[in-house]
C-alpha cells in the first residue's frame, strides 16, 4: 500500500485573529492557515513522517488554491481533492480570547467540501490506503454520509484500518447559531441516533469525554462509553484535557482511571484550537506503527501540547524530529512557543520546498548598477525584468533555480516573480553599508517585513571581520539579531551572506570564525551565502561550524564577486565536494555586460536576454558537472 492514512471530511481556510486577548470583534488583523480537522490530520501525520492524503473538496477560487497547494507543501497527497465549481472553499474566522475562550464564526453555507458525493470516492485510491479516517462533521447531511460510508466499506473491503474522529460542533450540525461557533456540546438525540447507526464501522474512535456523550446520549462518560461499546468493538479512547486520555480495548471498568494510559506532559494551555487534531495525528503514528496504546498516546499527548501551546492549527503540530528531540531533552519552559532551542527545531524540521539544488541568479546589485553609464532608476527596473525573463528561460518547468532581487530598483521583475517556482532572496541591507544599514523599506522597527510576501527569504548582507573592535561588533550584531527575530516572527526564512575579503585579510579560519559568532549571537539563518573559498580547508572549518551550531540549516550557496567563469568553474569544484553546499548566487559574471550595454543603448532587450540566459545556463551546468563528480568521487 503507497499510503498510510486517507483522512475524509471537511476542508477551510482558517483566518486566525493575530491579537491574542482581546474580543474577536476587536481584532485587527488575521493570519491565516489551513485548517478543517481532517484536513489537520492529514498534515499532522504527514509531518511524523506517515504517507497521508486527504479526500475533502475546495473551491475553484483563491482559497481553494491555496488549500491545495499548502497540502502539497506538507508533503500530503492531493489527488482525493476535488475541485468544486459551483461552491466556495470554507471559510473559519477564529481569536484566541484566553485560555479557555476561542470565538469561532464557520462560514460553511453549501461550502465546497459539503458537495463530496458517492461518485468522488475512488476505490482505487482507498484500496492504496492502509487506513481510513472520517470526522463526523460530514456524518451530518445524507449526501456526504454516503461519500464517508462508501469510502469507509471501500476501506474495510480492502482490509484498511478505519477510525472515527467524533468532531462534535453543534454548529455544524444544525443544533446551535451562527454564533455558538465554540459551542462544543449541546444535547441532540437526532445526532446520537445517527452516531450510534454509524460506529459499528469503526476500528478506533476518538472523542473527548462530551463527544462520547453526544455519541452515547448520556451525559455520564462512563454510561455513554457503555452505549457506545454495545454498538461498536472498536478501541475506544477517551480524551480528558489537563488529565490526558485513556483507551479501553474490551469492556469498559467502572472508572475512567482504568484505562490504558500515556504519560501527560504539564504546559502552559495558550490555545486549545486544533489540538485534537493534533492528538489525533500523533495517536495515528503509534497506532499505525503497531504500537502499544501507552506508547500512541505518549504521542498524542506530546503533539497536543504542542498544538496548544502555539498560534494557529496545523503550523503548530511537530515534526517526527522535533518530537523526539522534545522526548530526550524533556520540558524547559512550560510556554513552549517561547522556548527559542526546542522553536528553532520546529521552524528548522517543518520548512517546506525541497532546494537541495540552489543555482541562484543574483540580480539584486544596486549601486554596481547606479554607478553603470548611462543608468537610471527607470532603465534598471527595466533591466532587472530582463534578468528575470532569462532566469525563467533557464528554468523552464525545473526545480532548483532562484534569483537575488530587491524591491527598491527591481519591484515590477520582483511581483513578477511570484508564483514562477523560483526561490526568491530579497535584500535589505543598504548597499556598502559598514556599519550595516537597512533599506527604508524595512521601516526603523523593522515592521516592514510584515508586508512582505511569506515567500520571500530575507537577505542581509554583513560587511564584517574577526579582527573588528568591540564597537563595530556590537552594533552589527544588534541589526543582525533583531532582523533575524522579525523574520522568524513573520515566518520568513533568513540568509546571512558574510564577505570578510572585503574588510580585511582572511585565512582558512576567518569565515568560520564569524559563523561561530553569529550563533553565539542567538541568529540561527536558515541559508549561509559564502565566499567562494581557495582552499577545501576553509570549506571544511565552515562547514563544520555550521552543522556543530544547527545541523538542519538549509545549507550554503555561494556568491561569486564579479568572477569570471573559469574561475568560478574551480570555486564550484571545491565546494561541491561538501554537501551543505547547495548552489551558488551569481550576478555580475552573469548580467555585467548585458547591463553596461543595454544602459548605454547598444544591446535590445532580446539580445541582452539571450546573453544573460546563455551566460546564466553554462553556470547551471558548470555547477550540476561538478556536484555530479563530487558525488561519484564520493561514492
Amino acid at each position: 500500500m503507497s499510503l498510510d492514512v486517507i483522512t475524509i471530511g471537511r476542508s477551510s481556510v482558517d483566518l486566525y485573529g493575530a491579537q491574542v486577548g482581546g474580543r474577536l470583534e476587536d481584532m485587527g488583523s488575521f493570519d491565516k492557515y489551513i485548517g478543517g480537522s481532517p484536513t489537520n490530520i492529514a498534515c499532522g501525520t504527514a509531518r511524523l513522517g506517515l504517507k497521508s492524503a486527504v479526500i475533502t473538496a475546495v473551491g475553484d477560487e483563491h482559497m481553494g488554491r491555496f488549500i491545495r497547494e499548502q497540502l502539497q507543501r506538507e508533503g500530503v497527497d492531493t489527488r482525493g481533492v476535488k475541485t468544486d465549481p459551483e461552491r466556495l472553499t470554507a471559510l473559519v474566522l477564529l481569536g484566541i480570547r484566553d485560555d479557555e475562550q476561542f470565538p469561532l464564526i464557520f462560514y460553511r453555507e453549501n461550502c465546497a467540501d459539503m458537495g463530496i458525493t458517492e461518485a468522488d470516492i475512488d476505490e482505487d485510491f482507498v484500496a492504496e490506503a492502509r487506513a481510513v479516517v472520517a470526522t463526523g462533521t460530514h456524518l451530518s447531511h445524507p449526501r456526504t454520509e454516503a461519500a464517508v460510508k462508501k469510502a469507509l466499506d471501500l476501506a474495510r473491503k480492502h482490509g484498511a484500518k478505519t477510525a472515527l474522529d467524533i468532531d462534535y460542533r453543534p454548529n455544524l450540525w444544525g443544533v446551535a447559531g451562527h454564533g455558538e461557533g465554540e459551542s462544543r456540546f449541546v444535547e441532540s438525540r437526532a445526532v446520537t441516533d445517527k452516531l450510534l447507526w454509524t460506529l459499528h464501522l469503526f476500528d478506533l474512535i476518538v472523542g473527548t469525554e462530551e463527544e462520547f456523550h453526544i455519541a452515547g446520549g448520556s451525559t455520564d462518560t462512563l454510561e455513554a462509553l457503555r452505549a457506545v461499546r454495545k454498538v461498536s468493538g472498536a478501541t475506544l479512547v477517551c480524551k480528558r484535557g489537563a488529565l490526558g486520555a485513556v483507551a479501553f480495548t474490551g469492556d469498559i471498568p467502572d472508572s475512567l482511571d482504568d484505562g490504558e494510559a500515556g504519560p501527560g506532559f504539564p504546559i502552559e494551555v495558550f490555545n486549545v484550537l486544533g489540538a485534537g487534531d493534533g492528538f489525533f495525528a500523533g495517536l495515528l503514528k503509534g497506532w499505525l506503527d503497531g504500537e502499544d496504546w501507552p506508547t500512541a498516546l505518549k504521542y498524542a499527548n506530546a503533539c497536543g501540547a504542542f498544538a496548544v501551546s502555539r498560534h494557529g492549527c496545523t503550523p503548530a503540530y511537530p515534526s517526527w524530529e522535533e518530537l523526539q528531540f522534545f522526548f530526550r531533552r524533556g520540558i524547559k519552559r512550560k510556554d513552549l512557543r517561547n522556548d527559542a532551542e526546542l522553536e528553532q527545531v520546529h521552524w528548522a524540521t517543518n520548512r517546506t520546498g525541497d532546494w537541495s539544488t540552489m543555482r541562484v541568479f543574483a540580480f539584486d546589485h544596486r549601486m554596481q548598477l547606479e554607478e553603470m553609464d548611462g543608468a537610471s532608476p527607470e532603465k534598471i527596473d527595466a533591466f532587472k525584468r530582463l534578468c528575470l525573463d532569462a532566469a525563467l528561460a533557464v528554468k523552464g518547468d525545473a526545480p532548483g533555480y532562484g534569483i537575488l532581487c530587491d524591491s527598491r530598483l527591481g519591484k515590477h521583475a520582483l511581483w513578477k516573480a511570484a508564483g514562477t517556482g523560483l526561490w526568491l532572496g530579497h535584500p535589505v541591507e543598504w548597499p556598502g553599508s559598514r556599519p550595516l544599514a537597512l533599506e527604508p523599506e524595512i521601516g526603523k522597527d523593522f515592521g516592514g517585513l510584515a508586508e512582505w510576501p511569506r515567500d520571500h527569504v530575507v537577505k542581509c548582507l554583513c560587511f564584517c571581520h574577526p579582527d573588528d573592535d568591540a564597537a563595530m561588533w556590537a552594533e552589527q550584531e544588534a541589526v543582525i539579531a533583531r532582523l533575524f527575530e522579525s523574520a522568524r516572527r513573520n515566518r520568513l526564512e533568513f540568509l546571512l551572506e558574510v564577505i570578510p575579503s572585503k574588510v580585511g585579510p582572511v585565512d582558512d579560519e576567518t569565515s568560520s570564525t564569524i559563523i561561530q559568532r553569529f550563533y553565539d549571537a542567538g541568529v540561527y539563518p536558515d541559508w549561509w551565502k559564502l565566499e567562494p573559498f581557495k582552499t577545501e580547508s576553509a570549506w571544511a572549518k565552515a562547514v563544520a561550524a555550521i552543522d556543530r551550531n544547527d545541523p538542519n540549516t538549509r545549507g550554503v550557496v555561494v556568491l561569486g564577486l564579479d568572477a569570471p567563469e573559469d574561475e568560478l568553474k574551480a570555486c564550484f569544484a571545491l565546494a561541491a565536494k561538501f554537501p551543505l553546499v547547495k548552489g551558488f548566487a551569481v550576478g555580475r559574471t552573469i548580467f555585467g555586460d548585458a547591463a553596461r550595454a543595454f544602459f548605454k543603448g547598444e544591446m535590445s532587450e532580446a539580445d541582452a536576454v539571450s546573453l544573460m540566459a546563455d551566460r546564466y545556463r553554462r553556470l547551471c551546468a558548470i555547477w550540476d558537472a561538478a556536484r555530479a563528480e563530487a558525488r561519484e568521487n564520493l561514492a
